[in-house]
Order: structure tokens, then C-alpha cells, then sequence
């Protein structure tokens, strides 16, 4: 279903000359009803989707001890899998955004701590 609701909204998009991206699901734990989340951004040069947290987070990356190919990675915490979404340095605690795994849910970490479980996923690689 989302697959066609995002080729509709593709086609409104261009005509604004926007570009639209599925973004997964929100609110689907209730079991009655589903909320798909879509992406709407102005495209860039190459026609991708402008995304200025990543573009944020790549440029802060380093002063926070990751690497700016970091944004998007995935890391383990506990039972817990999360998805590095944004750097926030307005929040000096915990500056590193991440989604939870599959339900989406925003979460805040400290940078060391995520630089840490990175690490510690390389090396069982």
C-alpha cells in the first residue's frame, strides 16, 4: 500500500518539483490503524532528495569523535538495534539522533557511548 500511495505523491511532487521518498512506517503497534511516513525535499544538483541532517552531521561528525559516513549506520544496544538519524550540538549530553528499530521511535545518545557501540560492531564484523 505504501508503495502506491508513494507513486501517486511522486507524481505531485514533480509537479512542484520536489523529490518524495518513503520514510517507513509510524504507529503501526496499535494493530487498527497505520501511518506511512513520506520524505518530501527539494532535489539537489544530482536530483537526490536534499537532507540537511545528514548534510548537519556530516559536517559535525569528527568534532564528536564519528565519522561523517556514520549517519544512517546501525548499532546495538542491548536487545535494541537503532539507526543513527542527526547530531544536535545544542544538546552537549547526548547530541547523536537515532531511530529505534523497527518501530522508528527517536531516541538521544551521548556521542561517545555511539561511537563506542560502532567500534565494538566493527571489530565483530
Amino acid at each position: 500500500m505504501q508503495t502506491r500511495m508513494l507513486e501517486v505523491c511522486q507524481k505531485i511532487a514533480e509537479d512542484h518539483g520536489l523529490v518524495i521518498e518513503g520514510a517507513g512506517w509510524h504507529g503501526t503497534n496499535t494493530g487498527f490503524s497505520f501511518e506511512p511516513v513520506f520524505r518530501v525535499s527539494i532535489p539537489t544538483f544530482d536530483g537526490t532528495a536534499l537532507n540537511l541532517e545528514k548534510d548537519r552531521f556530516e559536517f559535525l561528525a569528527e568534532h564528536y569523535g564519528l565519522a561523517p559516513s556514520d549517519f544512517g549506520r546501525e548499532f546495538r544496544t542491548g536487545s535494541e538495534r537503532f539507526r543513527i538519524t542527526g547530531i544536535d550540538p545544542k544538546r552537549p549530553r547526548y547530541p547523536i539522533s537515532a531511530e529505534r528499530i523497527p518501530d522508528r521511535r527517536g531516541f538521544k545518545f551521548a556521542a561517545e557511548n555511539v561511537a563506542m557501540l560502532l567500534q565494538a560492531k566493527e571489530n565483530r564484523l
